[in-house]
């Protein structure tokens, strides 16, 4: 088979206003930014994205995009590392893996559209849908706000929903007593600190929630960096309260060390972060090893496939800020049927497409 040479990689920055002020345990915003990637070869054009900072657009204009132009578009592991090796002296992790994420993950678009099949195909897949949980409930929000929003998932057939805690840890166990009275008995109430409590504060919180609330999901009740706090909150969690992390994760070497220490019952990784699609296809990989289950993070539309194609994936985050833009910005996203997402195998590659027209009042760069 002749090589099929890669293009000039294009990059574009949108950022788009949040719906209403938002923000979690350690974090306030108010606006999140999309890198488009877009590669042609063979008469075939992909796009990948990363929601990261704009200055993610500048390095793959001026580093990432020379590196792998006329390369073969087949070869995803080669352009992988030639990636890797232009970033060397700026480091590999933060906005460089980032940038790198979002070009792996318009090459394996690509790939899936040259050869004219879904990207669950070309990858495999070990199931026909994946599980989503609805991902929002920010501290930001009144009680009425989030009420209205973890219940509306649960009344659309999302039997997992997420909401936000530590910014108020006094108010946070009412806060999870309204998201308990919106959602039910039957569906499973997650809560996410990013890091913002203390280790032994973290504990006592995992007994209220469990207990109170019945909390099956704690994420990250401390820095996600402190390992031993994550282990010893996962030895001693109430039973049936998964400890998770992981969503910052740059690499494989990050993603083995949480794995190697016991910190978690549930992994996480993002493949707008981790080193794009080949990036969550390692960290499945190092999940199955270590017998660890594996959630993705945020970017539905993106995490569907690979998600549908490992067997580690238990489920994706429907994350609102992402779910709404990908609404907004790309045709082709689907909707979730009996809470989960199911990958078009009638549309080649990833099966969405961006919105030019739509998104160019947002471009920043």
């Amino acid at each position: 088979m002749e090589a099929i040479a890669l293009g000039k990689a294009k990059a574009s920055a949108y950022e788009v206003p949040t719906d209403a002020p938002e923000s979690d345990g350690t974090l306030e915003w108010n606006s999140t930014t999309l890198v488009l990637v877009e590669i042609e070869a063979g008469g075939k054009s992909g796009i990948g994205y990363s929601y990261a900072d704009k200055a993610t657009q500048v390095l793959i204009h001026d580093v990432l995009a020379g590196a792998i132009e006329g390369r073969d578009a087949m070869d995803i592991p080669g352009v992988w590392w030639a990636m890797a090796a232009a970033v060397r002296n700026m480091g590999r992790r933060g906005v460089a893996s980032m940038a790198i994420s979002a070009v792996d993950n318009a090459l394996w678009d690509l790939k899936a559209k040259l050869l004219d099949v879904p990207l669950v195909k070309l990858l495999g897949s070990v199931r026909e849908a994946i599980p989503v949980y609805g991902s929002g409930g920010f501290t930001s929000y009144s009680d009425a706000q989030l009420r209205e929003q973890l219940g509306g998932w649960a009344d659309d057939g999302i039997a997992m929903v997420k909401m936000k805690v530590g910014r108020e840890p006094q108010r946070d166990p009412a806060r999870a007593e309204a998201a308990r009275k919106a959602i039910g008995d039957g569906v499973q109430l997650f809560v996410d600190a990013n890091g913002a409590y203390a280790r032994k504060q973290a504990l006592r919180m995992a007994r209220v929630f469990a207990q109170e609330y019945e909390v099956r999901w704690f994420e990250e009740p401390v820095s996600s960096d402190d390992l031993d706090g994550l282990r010893m909150l996962r030895d001693r969690a109430p039973a049936g309260m998964d400890i998770t992390a992981g969503e910052y994760g740059y690499d494989a070497g990050y993603f083995r060390r949480m794995l190697a220490a016991g910190a978690v019952d549930v992994l996480q990784a993002d493949a707008t972060r981790c080193g794009g699609i080949t990036g969550y296809l390692g960290a499945a990989a190092l999940c199955d090893a270590f017998h660890v289950p594996l959630s993705a993070h945020c970017a539905p539309a993106l995490h569907m496939h690979p998600a549908c194609a490992t067997r580690a994936s238990r489920h994706i985050e429907y994350f609102h800020d992402h779910v709404r833009i990908e609404r907004m910005l790309f045709d082709g996203v689907p909707e979730p049927v009996g809470g989960r997402l199911h990958p078009d195998l009638s549309r080649p590659g990833a099966g969405v497409t961006f919105k030019h027209a739509d998104a160019e009042k947002y471009q920043v760069s």
